[in-house]
C-alpha cells in the first residue's frame, strides 16, 4: 500500500501561522476571562474552595475551542457553550463571555451563514434567563456581543470570499491570454509549414528548386514558431541568471510577417497610412500583430485567396488595422465562432477596441479592428 503524499512544503508556514493565530486568540480569551474572574471571583456557595480552581479551569476550556475550531467548528462551539454555561451559573458577571462570543466569530468566518446563523440563533435562546439572573443590562449585553461577533465573522468570511473570486478571475484571465498566445503562434507558423510542404511534395520531382524553396520556408517557420514560444515562455516564467526575455513582436515586424506568408502562396500588400509618431504601448503593438498575423493565417487555411490587403492607419484616437482577402468563405468558422475569431475579439476587447469580422458582399472576407490609444 502507497504512503500518502507529502504535505507540500509550501503549506507549512501558511498552517503555522494559522496556528500561531488561534493560539493568540485563546491566550487572549482566557486572560480577559482568568482577569474577570480575579477581580470578581465566583461566590462559592456548596462548590467551598474548588470554586476558583473550576472557574479557571472552564475558562481554559472555553479558550482552547479557538485552537480546533477550525476543523471541528460544531463540536468546538458545543463545547464552548458548555463552558459558557458553567461559567454563568457560577458568575452572571461572566455571562456575556460564556455565551462564547470569540468562537461564533470563528463559526461565521469558516461557515455560511445557514449554518452560523443556526448557531447564533441557538445561543440566543438562553439569553432571556438573564433578567432572572442580571437584568436588562446583562441581557443587552449578551445579545450585543452575540451580533456583533456574528457580524465581524460574516464580514470576514464575506471578504475572504472576494479575495478568492478575484484572484481565481486573474488566474482565468492569464490562462485565456495564454491560450490565445499559443493559438495564435502555432496556428500561424504551423499553417505556413503545412502549406509549403504540400506545395514541396507537388513539385518535389518536376521542380526541385521549388520543392528546396518550399522547405526553406518549412525551416525559417519552425525557427520563428520556436523563437516566439521561447519568447513568450520567458515573459511567463523569466531567467533566475536574470537574462532579458526577447521583445515580444510589434508593428515593425509586419514586413517580415508578410514576407513569410508571400513565401506560402498568398500575395500580401501591406500600406500603413497616417502619421506614425513612434512606438505604440506594448500592449497595443503585440494585440496589432496577432490579429494581422491571425487573420492572414486564417485567410492561408480557410479562405482559398490568391491575393490579401492588409492596411495600418495611424490615427490620433488610436489605431486601426483591416485585413481583406478575395478568397471564398466556405471552409471559414463563420463570423461568430472559431478560437481565432473569438480570440481577435478578446484582444481588442481587452484593450477597450473593437473588431468586426465577416464576409463581403461581392466575395472574400473582411477583418476591421479599432484599438484605442488615447490622443497621443
Amino acid at each position: 500500500m502507497s504512503s500518502p503524499p507529502a504535505p507540500c512544503s509550501t503549506d507549512r508556514p501558511r498552517r503555522s501561522a494559522l496556528r500561531l493565530i488561534d493560539g493568540s486568540y485563546a491566550a487572549l480569551v482566557f486572560g480577559v476571562l482568568a482577569a474577570l474572574l480575579a477581580v470578581a471571583p465566583p461566590h462559592p456557595s456548596h462548590l467551598a474552595a474548588a470554586a476558583p480552581a473550576l472557574g479557571y479551569g472552564l475558562a481554559a476550556v472555553q479558550a482552547s475551542t479557538l485552537l480546533w475550531i477550525r476543523h471541528r467548528p460544531g463540536y468546538a462551539l458545543a463545547v464552548a457553550a458548555l463552558a459558557g454555561v458553567g461559567l454563568e451559573a457560577m458568575g452572571p458577571q461572566l455571562g456575556w463571555l460564556g455565551l462564547v462570543a470569540a468562537p461564533l466569530s470563528y463559526l461565521a468566518r469558516v461557515r455560511p451563514p445557514r449554518v452560523s446563523l443556526v448557531a447564533l440563533a441557538l445561543l440566543v435562546l438562553p439569553v432571556p434567563w438573564k433578567l432572572v439572573t442580571g437584568g436588562w443590562r446583562d441581557l443587552l449585553l449578551a445579545v450585543v456581543g452575540l451580533a456583533l461577533a456574528w457580524t465581524l465573522g460574516e464580514l470576514q468570511r464575506s471578504r475572504f470570499q472576494r479575495r478568492a473570486a478575484e484572484r481565481e478571475r486573474i488566474v482565468t484571465e492569464e490562462r485565456e491570454r495564454i491560450a490565445r498566445e499559443l493559438h495564435d503562434v502555432v496556428a500561424h507558423h504551423v499553417s505556413l509549414i503545412a502549406v509549403q510542404a504540400g506545395a514541396a511534395e507537388d513539385v518535389f520531382e518536376l521542380r526541385p528548386e521549388r520543392a528546396r524553396a518550399a522547405l526553406g520556408t518549412i525551416q525559417t517557420a519552425a525557427s520563428s514558431a520556436l523563437a516566439e514560444l521561447r519568447a513568450m515562455l520567458n515573459t511567463l516564467a523569466p531567467d533566475r541568471d536574470g537574462v532579458a526575455a526577447p521583445p515580444q513582436p510589434g508593428l515593425d515586424q509586419l514586413d517580415a510577417l508578410a514576407d513569410t506568408v508571400r513565401a506560402a502562396g498568398l500575395q500580401i500588400r501591406l500600406t500603413r497610412s497616417g502619421a506614425d509618431r513612434g512606438p505604440l504601448p506594448g500592449g497595443i503593438e503585440l494585440s496589432a500583430y496577432r490579429i494581422v498575423q491571425e487573420s492572414l493565417t486564417n485567410t492561408l487555411r480557410h479562405g482559398r485567396a490568391t491575393q490579401a490587403d492588409v492596411r495600418v492607419s495611424y490615427l490620433d484616437s488610436g489605431l486601426d488595422l483591416e485585413v481583406v482577402d478575395d478568397g471564398s468563405v466556405i471552409g471559414w468558422p463563420g463570423a461568430g465562432g472559431g478560437h481565432g475569431l473569438v480570440g481577435m475579439r478578446e484582444r481588442a476587447r481587452s484593450l477597450g477596441g473593437t473588431l468586426d469580422a465577416g464576409p463581403l458582399p461581392g466575395g472574400g472576407f473582411r477583418v476591421r479592428a479599432h484599438l484605442p490609444v488615447g490622443q497621443r
